[in-house]
């Protein structure tokens, strides 16, 4: 059996796209997967698996909640090398942010330049796009466009809920 890291995007978020967790849990574990555990709301799922969790677990979401949630999945090899290329600091927990994307992205780096403040860096390796926002990213116009710049679906979480993970995925 494998580790693998689900990401969803947009559950849980301003009151819509309502997916409790122990419901996330539960209908994984009905569809073959071990040692399933999941962390905080926003859909962080560390799971055991002879398969990697694909499409059929989208459309039971769907069926079984009323929406279709995006989601990215990464094997645990996959997940430690995101981390191992982080670029900023380790201890910034707050302020360094990983969004995982569905694909390569093509980027309009120009675009990109144009959206980030004075204080957030940030760095595309593979299928990940690093950031660095030291004034946060409630307000940030890159993080606003991001997705339109990569031309792919991202989802992102801080390296706080990333470091969280990996302890998680170390332990399954």
């Amino acid at each position: 059996m494998k580790t693998y890291i689900l990401l969803f995007r947009g559950i849980n978020v301003g009151g819509r796209n309502i997916l409790p967790m122990a419901d996330l849990r539960l209908l994984l574990q009905q569809n073959g997967f071990d040692a399933v555990q999941t962390y905080i709301q926003s859909g962080n799922v560390i799971l055991k698996g002879k398969t990697k969790p694909g499409e059929s677990v989208i459309r039971e979401i769907e069926a079984g909640f009323g929406f279709r949630p995006e989601m990215i999945v990464l094997g645990e090899d996959e997940f430690d090398a995101a981390v191992e290329h982080n670029p900023y600091d380790l201890a910034d927990g707050k302020s360094v942010h990983f969004y995982f994307l569905q694909h390569e992205p093509q980027p309009d780096r120009a675009k990109l330049m144009a959206l980030a403040s004075e204080t957030e860096r940030f760095e595309i390796k593979g299928k990940v796009f690093y950031l660095q926002a030291p004034d946060g990213i409630g307000r940030s116009k890159l993080v606003a466009g991001l997705e339109k710049c990569l031309g792919v679906p991202a989802t992102g979480r801080n390296l706080n809920t990333i470091n969280k993970l990996r302890q998680m995925a170390e332990t399954v």
